[in-house]
């Protein structure tokens, strides 16, 4: 049988190839160096040679915020921020010792076990003081992944995921903060505690997964959408609607990789690097050229983050 190179196919997990450098560097405003392959100098040295400069490096749990933390602090070109991810809080109410402290989907990096124990809320009140900590370095310029999600965690955690959400959201705002936004089948419940907490000044809803109509209610409230690779997909016409509607001051990118790899790439590693092939795809729902996509984007990210 042909191998993968002889046959022109590839590799499920083969790396995609190195897209045409974008010509005005631009960041990725919420990647997971810690669950890709490689070192993380490789990584940046990567995405540098593709345009990519500036890197988000997200917490999801304990150990994986003191890891983005401390990864900020060594790199000039990562910001961290810090959080207890959605599915995160209700495990560690519930003291399962068994959950994975990682998003959905997640294998193998250098992320790690979280919060285990007793459980119950002074465990999350335990685990919340930790981020509270965390996220007042300087070198950590957000407090996310948090909001909700209802695709993985059921009625019995919704308590424990708004509670959550709420504190986080407090955290932000009293540290001066960006508050970075997991938002999976939860809309109206996301704008809802936003609306009744008061949300921080730079909000960032981190792969926005809404509509066009949902699009037009962040615009108002001058929440920053965050689009990744899915944006490409062929199923997913209401995320081009809503970059189409999204004011350009308010747009942002993003790969959230490993995760979320875009056309023609689907299904195989994603990395910073990669982030060129959604600005392309992403100025061409815009209409407008890709170096004044990509000059809007570096802005928008640093203003939203505040670096």
């Amino acid at each position: 049988m042909p191998s993968n190179a002889a046959s022109g196919r590839s590799d499920k997990n083969d790396a995609p190839p190195l897209p045409e450098p974008l010509r005005v560097p631009v960041a990725d405003s919420h990647t997971h160096l810690d669950m890709q392959s490689g070192t993380v100098e490789e990584g940046l040295a990567k995405a540098a040679s593709a345009g990519v400069t500036t890197v988000v490096q997200v917490g999801c749990d304990l150990a994986g915020s003191r890891w983005a933390a401390e990864t900020a602090a060594a790199h000039d070109a990562v910001h961290a921020t810090v959080a207890l991810h959605p599915n995160e809080a209700p495990r560690i109410v519930h003291g399962d010792p068994g959950g994975t402290s990682q998003p959905p989907g997640a294998g193998g990096g250098r992320s790690r076990q979280g919060a285990r124990g007793a459980g119950g809320d002074a465990a999350l009140d335990e685990a919340l003081a930790e981020i509270d900590r965390l996220a007042a370095l300087p070198q950590v310029k957000g407090v996310g992944e948090t909001g909700l999600d209802y695709f993985r965690t059921g009625p019995e955690g919704k308590e424990a995921q708004e509670r959550s959400f709420r504190a986080h959201i407090e955290i932000a705002k009293r540290h001066g903060k960006a508050l970075v936004i997991h938002d999976r089948d939860a809309h109206a419940d996301v704008l809802r505690v936003l609306k009744e907490e008061g949300a921080p000044e730079r909000t960032v809803f981190h792969c926005y997964s809404g509509d066009a109509e949902m699009a037009e209610i962040c615009a108002r409230a001058g929440y920053y959408m965050s689009f990744a690779g899915n944006v490409t997909f062929k199923n997913a016409q209401n995320l081009r609607d809503a970059l189409a509607v999204a004011p350009l001051e308010l747009v942002l990118v993003e790969t959230d990789a490993p995760f979320l790899t875009p056309v023609p790439y689907r299904g195989r590693p994603n990395a910073p690097y990669l982030i060129p092939v959604t600005v392309r795809a992403m100025a061409g729902v815009r209409g407008v050229d890709e170096d004044t996509l990509a000059t809007a984007l570096a802005a928008n990210t640093a203003r939203a983050f505040g670096y």
